[in-house]
C-alpha cells in the first residue's frame, strides 16, 4: 500500500522505514535481492515511497552504503575507546574491522565488493566514506613517517586478512589450515599487521654506520 507523506517529519520516517526494510533484506537474502519491489514489501509500502525518499534504486544502494560506513565508523571508535598507545589503537582498529566484517558478512561485501554490477557508488560518496572511517587508522599512526601511506599499507593487509577469513568461512572447513575457526582468524589478523609494523618501523630507520 502507499504511505501518505505530505511533510517532511513523514518523508524522514518513511526514509528510516525503507532503510531498516533494505537492510532486512541484505542481510536474510543478498544484495542480489535488494529490488524497488522488495524492499517496498518489506516497508509495507509502495514503491513510489523510494522515489520520494531517494530518487530511485540507486539512491537506495547510495543510502544504504553510507550506513554501512557509519556503522563500521562507530564500531572502529568503539574499539578504540581506552586505547592510547599508537601500536595499541593500530591493532584496535585492526579488531574493530574484523568484528563489523564478521558480523554483518552482506553488508561489507556491498561497501567493498561488486556483488551488484549495476551499482558503483560515485567517487565523492566513496571519498566522503572511506574518510570518515580511514582517517582513524591515520590518525593512530600520528607521529609516524609518512603516515597516510603506511595508513594505507596497514588498511590493506587487513582488509585482505579479513576478506580472505569472510571467503574461508562461507566454505568447508579445512581442518589444520590456519583459519580453520574465529580464534586462529583473530591470531592470524593479530601476527600480520604486527609483522608489517615491525617492517615498516625499520623501513623507516635511516641505515646505520656500515
Amino acid at each position: 500500500m502507499q504511505r501518505d507523506v505530505s511533510t517532511s517529519k513523514e518523508v524522514g520516517e518513511l526514509r528510516g522505514d525503507l532503510l531498516a526494510a533494505a537492510m532486512r533484506v541484505l542481510r536474510e537474502h543478498g544484495a542480489a535481492h535488494l529490488t524497488l519491489r522488495r524492499v517496498a514489501d518489506e516497508a509495507r509500502t509502495s514503491t513510489m515511497g523510494i522515489y520520494t525518499c531517494f530518487g530511485g534504486r540507486a539512491g537506495l544502494l547510495e543510502a544504504v552504503y553510507r550506513y554501512g560506513f557509519d556503522v563500521l565508523r562507530e564500531a572502529l571508535l568503539s574499539s578504540l575507546d581506552g586505547h592510547s598507545q599508537p601500536y595499541e589503537r593500530i591493532m584496535a582498529v585492526a579488531c574493530g574491522y574484523r568484528e563489523f566484517a564478521l558480523a554483518d558478512p552482506a553488508l561489507y561485501a556491498l561497501m567493498f565488493e561488486r556483488p551488484l554490477p549495476d551499482f558503483d557508488p560515485s567517487p565523492e560518496l566513496r571519498q566522503d566514506a572511506l574518510g570518515r572511517t580511514f582517517s582513524l587508522l591515520t590518525e593512530a599512526m600520528a607521529g609516524l613517517a609518512e603516515p597516510t601511506r603506511m595508513a594505507y599499507l596497514v588498511w590493506t593487509t587487513i582488509h585482505g586478512l579479513v576478506s580472505i577469513e569472510l571467503t574461508c568461512s562461507l566454505r568447508s572447513p579445512l581442518p589444520g589450515w590456519f583459519l580453520d575457526s574465529r580464534e586462529e582468524g583473530a591470531r592470524v589478523l593479530a601476527d600480520g599487521v604486527s609483522a608489517l609494523l615491525r617492517g615498516l618501523r625499520l623501513s623507516a630507520e635511516p641505515p646505520g654506520p656500515r
